[in-house]
């Protein structure tokens, strides 16, 4: 092995050289005036480099109404995604088509010189893309680009053409292999999950009990324990909103009040201490804030409908959450759960154009079972149990994955550089 002379990659083996970037490819600029009909739209990302808009769903990212000056892409090129390419957002294209004008395509100067998907793995490691941050400028984060000029110059390793397949091959073959065990390990979370939230429903409703019943008298819960009740919210909990403080009035922020949105919490944290912004005692006496005691619930009525959480500490919310105080004895952890099984029902009362929202008097007028103090305090502490067991489960699962999305990085960048022969 040899210092390669450039920081990011260090040492290479003896018989590789390098090369500016200028050298291997050079900037391709044809455009397009088909109309959009007649063209193979394509986009770079920064979690898959570059794909066709037929292959994913178009929910965010290039929305074009027509492809006029669009740029020519063919396979084998590069796509450089200038404000992105730190962040990975680039790849050689395995397909024909036409990209944004606001990227910058390049084409491979010799196939006899260069095997493309062996620079595609190259380009797509956190060390070039550093590299690209350091080559960029502008005058803040979200504006920084990497324009061709500094792009171009940058120096990379240029193994002999075999190997340079040989490692690409090797790569497509073990990538291909984490994949599949990472998306395995990703349909076992949402198994998990859905799990969860099925012995959550069939306990906090008494699905799960063999005991005699009677009918609810709610349509979608059929029958329930015969000693259970169904109640609305409101006989079982004092419900009231928040309000935001006018964001102008500096005086009204960054005190010592605890205020939360639902931007704060997710359902699967359970309890919520803080938000991430506090307000002043004028903020909340001037808005007519009330305090919600501690160990209360946290409902969003708004984006989304149904997130719910215990507060640990006192606090006040904005106008998206709905606080329930309880009126009387009652086990709140079971409460927590019943609620956070709900969120399918509580989403159908939800209306509104701009983003549904359930009001406070449909929720407060929702009906939910209440079984005596003592089943709600033993079916709570069983779900603490079973639940903390399936938690697990996910936490393993998410472990793993996070590991083999780092040995995969690992693996690419050691192969690439010659670190790990092939």
């Amino acid at each position: 092995m040899k210092d390669s002379g450039i920081d990011w990659i260090g040492k290479i083996p003896d018989e590789w050289t390098t090369r500016q970037i200028r050298y291997l490819f050079e900037i391709r600029d044809e455009r397009n005036y088909k109309p959009l009909s007649e063209v193979n739209l394509i986009s770079v990302y920064t979690d898959k480099g570059v794909l066709q808009h037929s292959d994913i769903e178009q929910t965010t990212g290039n929305k074009a109404q027509n492809a006029d000056g669009y740029k020519h892409v063919y396979k084998n090129d590069l796509v450089v995604n200038i404000i992105l390419c730190w962040m990975g957002a680039l790849g050689i294209s395995d397909f024909d088509g036409v990209t944004s004008p606001a990227y910058d395509v390049y084409s491979p100067k010799n196939l006899d010189l260069i095997f493309p998907k062996y620079y595609h793995y190259l380009f797509r490691t956190p060390q070039f893309n550093g590299k690209c941050y350091t080559e960029g400028r502008g005058i803040m984060q979200m504006r920084w680009r990497t324009y061709s000029s500094e792009f171009k110059s940058i120096k990379i390793p240029l193994p002999p053409l075999p190997e340079q397949t040989k490692i690409a091959n090797f790569l497509d073959k073990k990538c291909a292999q984490i994949d599949s065990i990472i998306e395995e390990s990703k349909k076992s979370i949402e198994e998990y999950k859905s799990w969860k939230q099925s012995v959550v429903f069939e306990a906090v409703t008494g699905k799960n009990l063999s005991c005699k019943k009677k009918d609810s008298g709610i349509e979608w819960l059929g029958e329930i324990p015969e000693e259970w009740e169904a109640r609305a919210l409101k006989t079982i909990f004092r419900i009231f909103s928040g309000t935001t403080p006018k964001s102008d009035i500096i005086e009204y922020w960054d005190g010592d009040v605890n205020w939360v949105t639902p931007a704060d919490f997710k359902t699967e944290d359970v309890y919520v201490e803080n938000g991430k912004r506090n307000i002043s005692e004028n903020g909340f006496s001037d808005c007519s804030l009330e305090l919600i005691p501690i160990n209360s619930l946290i409902f969003s009525k708004r984006a989304p409908i149904g997130k719910v959480c215990v507060n640990r500490n006192e606090m006040c919310t904005n106008q998206g959450c709905l606080a329930c105080v309880k009126k009387i004895n009652l086990s709140i952890k079971f409460f927590y759960y019943l609620l956070s099984s709900l969120t399918e029902y509580f989403e159908v009362l939800g209306s509104g154009t701009t983003f549904k929202e359930i009001s406070l008097t449909s929720f407060s007028d929702f009906k939910v079972l209440f079984p005596p103090l003592s089943e709600q305090e033993s079916v709570a502490k069983a779900l603490d149990a079973k639940c903390a067991q399936i938690d697990s489960l996910i936490s393993e699962k998410q472990s793993l994955i996070k590991d083999l999305a780092e040995y995969k990085k690992s693996l690419i960048f050691e192969a690439v550089t010659g670190k790990r022969r092939v």
